[in-house]
């Protein structure tokens, strides 16, 4: 009988896609997959350091599979920007027995690792900083039926004060072209027809090979890839926002109308302090120059509330900022110290937690208003969606997504899951619309 593995994952986009790379090289080990955590042989768990206390979550978590698991003693490995950032000291953390800590920039030597340790009855800790970024083609499991992750960078060299990335993930590395275009026409091919394509300063994209073919061309090439209907990328830096960018995004049919630029603070001083390399008058110079070029232009963006020096004066910036840029959606969060960071060794925290909260409350009562504005204005208009599931709230729905990146939820049958479709929008809240079918192409 098979054994079984569970894979359970935390943080962003390139978390999720590490974690479909895991599952595809444990399924070819002879693993299947599962999410049933009391049957399982193998735990991993796919670890991420951004947000706050993520230790603390990830060996609380292990002390639910020491209780929750029926298995004599199922194998467990730790993967993940945790994993890099303490490596085998997690063992010591915790009551449960760990097999394998294996870092970000080592996921292809798991199978190895628990091999190893199953046989020598010790723990493997693997957080080499390698600088191969391939990847076998193929091997990801992909479950999501539209859309499909695609690595193309691998680490950052910016080392913005609050990121902790560079010391997870290692300095930036590229992959090449070819590579990258071959897993795009792989995954398009098996039906997934949005491309993401990922890397934690996506649009500092330069191929490794040829120093010409920069991130608006691969834009294009992608673009070029027979049954690709759609194109996101994340995350941009405004810094790297070229005009050649915005040319591409505006002329092609395929890449969505939609940029996530973060922000992270409205004052040119935090900004500063932060070491993001942009002022508040540039980025809004930039915005104005998107927009101007590509009128139906979405904006997203992510906030770092209360960072150290934050002032009520700083703040004020930020949510005059919102309040002039209106954006689509916003990911805001408290500032808390990450390890090794530039602000962790440097900056002292010195906005009190009731204050970063309160803020924190401020801003995203605004972020709301402004959401629920734009989503009115939608309101009666007909719009372009890709459906990508069912609806979580109602059986009858389908939900998908228009090429701005709002969600659209709306009656239909379950096997138009992948179809491009137009809805006409009835109704409208701060995080979705609602409407009905009107034509399916």
């Amino acid at each position: 009988m098979a054994r079984k593995a569970v894979i359970e994952t935390f943080g962003c986009q390139m978390n999720v896609h590490d974690s479909e790379r895991i599952a595809g090289l444990l399924e070819q080990s002879g693993y299947v997959m599962t999410t049933d955590l009391v049957e399982a042989d193998l735990v991993v768990i796919n670890t991420c350091s951004v947000r706050e206390k993520a230790q603390e979550k990830l060996y609380a978590r292990l002390d639910d599979v020491r209780g929750k698991n029926n298995k004599e003693r199922p194998l467990v490995a730790v993967t993940g920007c945790v994993a890099q950032q303490e490596g085998g000291k997690i063992a010591d953390q915790t009551r449960t027995r760990i097999d394998a800590v294996v870092g970000t920039q080592a996921i292809k030597k798991l199978p190895m690792l628990l091999a190893e340790a199953e046989h020598s009855n010790r723990l493997q800790v693997d957080i080499n900083p390698y600088d191969d970024v391939s990847f076998p083609l193929g091997i990801a499991t992909r479950h999501d039926p539209t859309k499909a992750f695609v690595n193309i960078i691998e680490g950052c060299n910016d080392f913005c004060a609050f990121c902790v990335v560079p010391y997870t993930r290692g300095l930036e590395r590229m992959r090449p072209s070819q590579e990258i275009l071959a897993e795009v026409e792989l995954v398009a091919a098996a039906g997934h027809s949005e491309i993401h394509l990922l890397g934690q300063i996506v649009n500092h994209y330069q191929d490794p090979q040829y120093p010409d073919f920069d991130f608006p061309q691969l834009l294009r090439s992608v673009g070029e890839v027979d049954k690709v209907k759609r194109i996101r990328f994340a995350s941009p830096h405004p810094r790297h926002v070229s005009d050649r960018l915005i040319e591409v995004m505006g002329e092609s049919e395929k890449v969505c109308s939609h940029l996530h630029l973060p922000l992270q603070s409205g004052s040119s001083k935090i900004l500063k302090s932060m070491n993001r390399r942009h002022s508040r008058e540039y980025y809004l110079q930039l915005v104005n120059k998107v927009r101007k070029n590509i009128p139906e232009i979405a904006l997203s963006t992510d906030i770092i509330i209360g960072f150290p020096g934050e002032t009520e004066n700083d703040f004020f910036e930020t949510l005059s900022m919102t309040e002039t840029v209106r954006f689509n959606s916003m990911y805001s969060f408290k500032y808390s110290e990450r390890p090794n960071t530039l602000a962790s060794k440097r900056l002292p925290d010195t906005v009190a937690s009731e204050e970063k909260l309160s803020r924190l409350m401020r801003l995203q009562d605004l972020q709301k208003n402004i959401q629920i504005a734009l989503n009115k204005e939608l309101v009666g208009r007909r719009v372009e969606v890709l459906i990508d599931s069912r609806s979580r709230k109602r059986p009858n729905e389908l939900s998908g997504r228009t090429p701005q990146n709002t969600i659209v939820n709306f009656e239909g049958a379950p096997d138009q899951i992948g179809d491009l479709t137009i809805v006409e929008i009835d109704g409208s809240g701060a995080h979705s619309v609602h409407g009905f079918q009107v034509q399916s192409n």
